[in-house]
C-alpha cells in the first residue's frame, strides 16, 4: 500500500504542474517620448532647420530607435541636400511634407531607399517621420513633420525624431497640396556641427516642374526620371463622421 501511495506521487506532482496557469506573455512596452540621456546629450542628434517663414525647428532624433534614417538625415544634411527644398504637401491639422529635391512628392537622393524601422513610437504631434510610397521599404529622404495626432500611422512609417523647439514655426509652414507660395528649408544642419544659421535667404530655387528630368542642383541628386518613380505620398486625414440630414437614411 505504501510503495502504491509513493508511485503515486510523481504523477500527482505533474498533474499539478499541468494544472497551474502558463505565465502570461509581457507585451513590448511602448517606447519612451523622450529620448534616453546618452542620445539627447549627443549634438550630433539634433538636426536644426532654418525655415523660410523666419523660424528655427529643431528635431530631436532617435538613433537608438531608428538608427539607419537617422544616419540618412545626418548624411544628407551634411552634404546641404535639404537647403533650399520645399514643403511641398501641407495639410492642416495632419502633416507637413517636404525633402523632395523634385518639390512634387516623386524625388529622392541618390542613395538606397531605406528598410522600415518601425519602433512603436506614435505618430503625435511633432513627431518626425519618414515619408514612403505603398511600399514599406521605400524611405529616402522625404519626410513628416505631424501637425497633430494621427494614430492611425503607427506601424506604417518609420518615426526617427520629434520636435523639441519652434513647433509654432511648423504651425505656420504655409498649407497646400501644393502651396501657392511654399515655405522653404533655408537650412538644414546638425547641431554638433555647429553652423551658424544663413546670414540671409537664399536667391529662390527653380520651380519645381523645370526639376523634373533634369539634373538636380548641387547636393539635391535625384533618383532616375525615366521611369518616373511613384509618388511618395502619405494616405489623406480621415473625414470627420457627419450625420445624414433629418428625414435621410
Amino acid at each position: 500500500m505504501f510503495f502504491k501511495a509513493l508511485c503515486a506521487l510523481p504523477f500527482a506532482a505533474l498533474a499539478l504542474i499541468a494544472a497551474a496557469p502558463a505565465p502570461q506573455a509581457t507585451a513590448p512596452a511602448m517606447p519612451s517620448l523622450a529620448a534616453p540621456a546618452d542620445v539627447a546629450a549627443n549634438p550630433a542628434n539634433k538636426l536644426t532647420l532654418e525655415l523660410s517663414n523666419g523660424g528655427t525647428v529643431v528635431v530631436q532624433m532617435r538613433p537608438d530607435l531608428a538608427p539607419n534614417h537617422v544616419e540618412r538625415i545626418q548624411t544628407l544634411v551634411r552634404r546641404g541636400f535639404y537647403n533650399g527644398l520645399t514643403f511641398h504637401r501641407v495639410i492642416d491639422g495632419f502633416m507637413a511634407q517636404g525633402g523632395d529635391p523634385k518639390g512634387v512628392g516623386t524625388g529622392g537622393s541618390d542613395l538606397p531607399d531605406l528598410q522600415a524601422e518601425f519602433n512603436g513610437l506614435p505618430h503625435v504631434r511633432g513627431a518626425v517621420s519618414a515619408a514612403r510610397t505603398e511600399q514599406p521599404n521605400t524611405a529616402n529622404s522625404q519626410f513628416f513633420i505631424m501637425l497633430s495626432p494621427h494614430l492611425t500611422l503607427d506601424g506604417e512609417y518609420t518615426v526617427f525624431g520629434r520636435v523639441i523647439g519652434g513647433m509654432n514655426f511648423v504651425d505656420a509652414i504655409e498649407k497646400g497640396e501644393p502651396p501657392a507660395n511654399p515655405t522653404r528649408i533655408l537650412q538644414a544642419s546638425i547641431a554638433a556641427d555647429n553652423r551658424p544659421p544663413p546670414p540671409q535667404a537664399p536667391q529662390a530655387a527653380p520651380h519645381a516642374a523645370s526639376l523634373i528630368g533634369t539634373p538636380a542642383g548641387a547636393g539635391h541628386t535625384a533618383g532616375p526620371a525615366v521611369p518616373p518613380p511613384p509618388s511618395i505620398r502619405l494616405p489623406d486625414p480621415p473625414q470627420p463622421h457627419r450625420p445624414p440630414p433629418h428625414g435621410q437614411q
